[in-house]
């Protein structure tokens, strides 16, 4: 009898299973032998700011780890929505990178329709660094604690005036938490970023402002403005003597965490290599002054505690972006 020239179909679901078997062997593979080529790592911020030094600072170790390129690639436009969607819809073998924050896994889609899912597009790796807010006062303000402040708006409703260095930024949305919890109402004025925001602090022109603590710490040793409070559950070492928002109001907490994110599929044999070695550079000395030096505390998390830093910080923004009066764009 002539054998079948074709296959039988048991034989074409064999050479199936057996094709499935290799591809998935392949990939493994793959994932055991990265990186073979240069990683992008995409910033959603431009070049010079706090977000893009920790992404280099963290690219240079990974590329001395590893013996290939870690290349940063600043994507700011539209607050870091095209950025995210790029790493949200590229391949998930670990060459495509965003170095993140909270706008754009947490704020930004409470603000405005974004062309990815931060829970079913993206997976968090680790947080290398975070830096936590300080809140700010002119220099002749006649108050100098958070209670003078909050008595003297009570007693002043609507006198007082709080930078912003960008609606829905972290600081804008610190600020209104506050104003919240404190039950007073103070005026929004918002500035094209942290800079002009605190010249006007300086100033004197405005009266209030939440920012940045590398941006404020500079003043710790001078009197050009007062440092009220910090919004970290632990007073910063390079401010000791300026209290915890929280101490008046348990619980309160906000900061700028910065972090690796991948797409979602990314091998976790390639996770794992990553907050290896991301908790290996936040543990390091030099880096580690490197980061304290601009008010950020070095991190190295790994993938369960950054998921569930997400999962908190979610209703306090919702919380915060309410208090802000912000609303979801159309």
């Amino acid at each position: 009898m002539t054998k079948a020239l074709f296959p039988s179909r048991r034989m074409l679901g064999a050479l199936g299973l057996a094709g499935l078997l290799a591809l998935g062997l392949g990939a493994g593979a793959q994932a055991q032998t990265w990186p073979e080529r240069p990683v992008t790592i995409i910033v959603p911020f431009p070049a010079g700011g706090n977000t893009d030094t920790m992404a280099r600072l963290l690219a240079e170790r990974l590329q001395r780890k590893f013996g290939q390129g870690f290349v940063i690639d600043n994507r700011p436009a539209g607050g870091g929505i095209v950025a995210t969607g790029q790493v949200a819809r590229a391949k998930p073998d670990g060459y495509t990178l965003l170095f993140a924050s909270a706008g754009q896994n947490i704020i930004l889609p409470m603000l405005v329709k974004v062309n990815y899912d931060p829970v079913k597009d993206l997976v968090p790796i680790s947080i290398f660094g975070a830096g936590a807010f300080i809140l700010g006062a002119k220099k002749e303000a006649p108050f100098n604690t958070m209670a003078e402040l909050i008595a003297y708006a009570k007693a002043h409703p609507g006198k007082l005036d709080v930078a912003s260095a960008g609606n829905g930024s972290i600081g804008h949305l610190s600020a209104a938490l506050f104003a919240k919890r404190a039950s007073i109402d103070v005026v929004t004025v918002p500035y094209k970023g942290g800079g002009p925001a605190i010249a006007a602090l300086v100033a004197g022109e405005t009266d209030l402002y939440f920012g940045n603590a590398s941006e404020l710490l500079q003043f710790v040793s001078t009197d050009r403005i007062k440092l009220l409070g910090v919004s970290t559950l632990e007073a910063l070492p390079q401010a000791p003597n300026v209290p915890t928002v929280s101490s008046i109001f348990p619980g309160f907490t906000t900061s700028s965490w910065n972090g690796l994110i991948g797409p979602v599929g990314i091998p976790s044999e390639i996770v794992n290599k990553l907050v290896k070695e991301t908790a290996e550079a936040a543990a390091d000395p030099v880096l580690a002054e490197k980061l304290n030096a601009i008010g950020i505390k070095p991190v190295g998390s790994t993938p369960e505690a950054f998921a569930q830093i997400i999962e908190k910080e979610r209703p306090l923004y919702r919380e915060a972006v309410d208090a802000a009066g912000l609303k979801m764009e159309e």
